[in-house]
């Protein structure tokens, strides 16, 4: 069982590396096509919180932005592949943050061509997000259970 238990693990985490290593690998002077897909999306949402709030959101740095995204995924996915909850939690904030700000099919009517892709990669980050809460769920009852089961004492007989 441990095997596969690891094997799920690094195949569970491969999606956040592998996606981390390209984003590395395009990050740019100007933060690469993520920092460019993000600028309208953050521009958007910081117009709402300050309408909403009524008060001035300082400027977000996107390639600031995109770097903490890398560090999440990447740390995040090495440290889940060997059974850290940390790990999880890293992931857990990543896809957090970014899956509303990402796949923002809300902002689309239905019909809009957009609204079916989007609405798609939403719901498949909320299903990992729902992966994570269950793995650091079983991690946790398992430490718990761990802690409650006494150890066996060895009894001897005498000759």
């Amino acid at each position: 069982m441990g095997f596969f238990s690891f094997l799920g693990r690094v195949l569970f985490a491969s999606l956040f590396i592998l996606s981390a290593w390209q984003m590395f690998n395009e990050f740019g002077p100007d933060g690469g096509p993520a920092a460019k897909e993000l600028i309208p999306k953050l521009t958007l949402v910081k117009k709402h919180v300050s309408a909403q709030l009524k008060l001035k959101l300082p400027d977000i740095d996107v390639k600031q932005v995109v770097a903490t995204a890398i560090a999440l995924k990447g740390l995040g996915g090495i440290l889940f592949v060997f059974g850290q909850t940390f790990g999880a939690y890293l992931l857990l904030v990543y896809l957090a943050l970014s899956t509303p700000l990402l796949y923002d099919f809300y902002n689309y009517s239905s019909s809009d061509p957009k609204f079916q892709g989007l609405l798609c990669n939403f719901l498949h980050s909320v299903a990992l997000f729902g992966a994570l809460l269950f793995f650091w769920g079983m991690k946790n009852s398992m430490s718990k259970r761990q802690l409650k089961k006494k150890p066996a004492t060895k009894t001897t007989k005498a000759a």
